[in-house]
């Protein structure tokens, strides 16, 4: 096949030349449209000023919006040609902060966002790069199954009122299930007044973590920023940014980019790490009970922790995304169950510490607590001398507090004193206890799964398939890829927990939050 040897087209240089002839074409184009009369700007049923304003009662849509719809939009005949609109500001501030992917139902309040989305940067429709949805509810649950999968925000596009309220169930079970997703609503006032309202965020702030609706382009850029980092600050949730039309096609040549800065995460201070470091150091039998962190760094810094002191851990793997690797050899009981420390990270309220320090436990993490109040006091231990409330502990003596602080946050300093702390002597014995109690969970592995397997043989041969069978025959077929279960397993007996090997951060995924319907597929699209 022979190679063409025309040039690109640069799509600035495209509308500039475009908009010369669009106004001169426009005549003509109306005239091929049967049945559309020419109309001044905002006379249409649902516009300011229109006929549905005038009388207060909703109107049937013009000739000019059902065309518009139906995409035989004709060109103004007052052409504006925009060469640096705010809509590219907004997607460079989106590739700043890493954003890979936007989902979104295609709407006409978004457009330009949407367009500089798929045109601007080099190469274009590259982080982010937009994906197409059916509906604002399968484009946040896209979202959703994404930032439980990277432990980071992809965004979600919404058509004004109607998109937000579409979308509202997703946004619910993503807060619920401490999710972070970037919601992004289009605001266009003088397209269609039903799909507007003054305050948007309105009917879903009660579940989302943060929201603003910005008046001018650079607050936008600004407001951008700070969802994002207020999504991926614990505890995680949606965060939505109203941008109006005009700010996304305004022409901005004198505004420049604000540089991006992460948020900085609390963790523990200097004197509670050292205490912590100093038990597991000093510990014959260290433990530690992994809940769920953040994001895929959290999990290697927590593998790097338990095997610097020797700590057999717990995990959550089986239940939900970004926790200790199922199959490491230090997750287990170990050589001994008596333990005689053990640090809880995000740990559940039965895993919490008994014997040493919980860090963030369930009852911070339990998002719940922004906007409409939390489930007070659920399954959440201080621990022995600890409340349930716990609170940050100071420096000092940290055995049996909870430590309101994110855990990931944490481990680094822990880690930094540890290794401060181990002697060659040290060393020697936590590689003789390493070695004992992976020897211990190798066979302890071997006896569980052995046990699961005679369990599961209970209707094998039945008709139809047990599920039990089938996680059994597809385990064989998949370990060896780079797999995701990434819809809830309940109704299907959720046998992978006993048969299958959760060593990723993303093996297992975990429920749709508030046991919604609607969310594997998208769910799974997106992780």
């Amino acid at each position: 096949m022979a190679k063409s040897n025309k040039a690109p087209v640069n799509r600035r240089g495209f509308l500039k030349g475009a908009a010369a002839t669009a106004a001169a074409g426009a005549a003509a184009l109306v005239a091929d449209v049967p049945g559309v009369e020419a109309q001044p700007a905002g006379a249409g049923a649902g516009q300011p000023g229109g006929a549905a304003e005038q009388s207060g009662s909703a109107q049937p849509p013009s000739a000019r919006q059902i065309e518009r719809d139906a995409g035989n939009a004709r060109p103004p005949l007052s052409v504006r040609a925009i060469t640096r609109p705010g809509s590219d500001l907004m997607v460079q501030v989106l590739k700043d902060m890493g954003v890979e992917y936007v989902a979104a139902n295609p709407g006409s309040s978004f457009e330009g966002l949407q367009e500089s989305l798929i045109n601007y940067g080099t190469p274009p429709n590259r982080m982010p790069e937009l994906i197409t949805a059916l509906h604002e509810e399968s484009a946040v649950t896209m979202a959703h199954g994404y930032g439980k999968a990277e432990g980071k925000p992809m965004a979600a596009l919404l058509h004004g009122t109607i998109g937000i309220q579409h979308a509202a169930m997703s946004i619910y079970q993503a807060y619920y299930d401490r999710a972070p997703v970037l919601l992004l609503a289009g605001r266009d006032e003088g397209f269609i007044a039903a799909h507007t309202a003054n305050d948007m965020a309105g009917m879903v702030r009660s579940f989302t973590k943060w929201d603003a609706q910005p008046r001018t382009l650079e607050e936008s850029l600004v407001a951008l920023q700070r969802a994002y980092n207020e999504a991926i600050t614990p505890p995680n949730a949606p965060t939505l940014v109203v941008l109006d039309i005009e700010l996304q096609k305004e022409e901005a040549r004198g505004v420049s980019v604000p540089g991006y800065r992460p948020p900085q995460i609390t963790g523990i201070d200097t004197g509670q790490a050292r205490e912590i470091a100093r038990g597991l150091v000093e510990a014959q039998n260290p433990r530690i009970a992994v809940g769920r962190l953040r994001t895929p760094r959290g999990v290697l810094q927590a593998v790097e922790l338990a095997e610097l002191v020797g700590a057999t851990t717990s995990t959550s793997a089986t239940s939900g995304p970004m926790s200790f690797p199922q199959r490491h050899p230090l997750c287990g009981p170990g050589a001994s169950a008596q333990y005689d420390y053990t640090l809880g990270m995000e740990a559940p309220g039965a895993q919490v510490a008994l014997n040493g320090p919980g860090l963030a436990t369930l009852l911070s993490r339990d998002t719940t607590n922004i906007g409409f109040g939390g489930i007070a006091g659920r399954g959440v231990r201080g621990g022995s001398g600890g409340s349930g409330r716990g609170g940050r502990g100071g420096t000092g003596d940290v055995a049996g507090l909870v430590i309101q602080v994110d855990a990931e946050a944490s481990l680094p300093s822990i880690i930094e004193e540890v290794k401060r702390q181990l002697t060659a002597d040290k060393r020697r014995t936590i590689q003789d206890r390493s070695a004992r109690h992976a020897e211990a969970n190798q066979h302890a592995r071997i006896e569980a799964i052995t046990q699961a397997v005679e369990s599961k043989r209970s209707g094998w041969d039945g008709s139809p398939v047990s599920t039990a069978r089938i996680y059994a025959e597809l385990w064989p077929l998949i370990m060896n890829e780079d797999w995701c279960l990434s819809s809830p397993s309940g109704f299907s007996g959720g046998h992978h927990a006993q048969l299958w090997d959760h060593n990723k951060p993303y093996s297992y995924l975990g429920g749709q939050g508030a046991g919604g319907m609607g969310y594997g597929a998208p769910a799974s699209v997106g992780a």
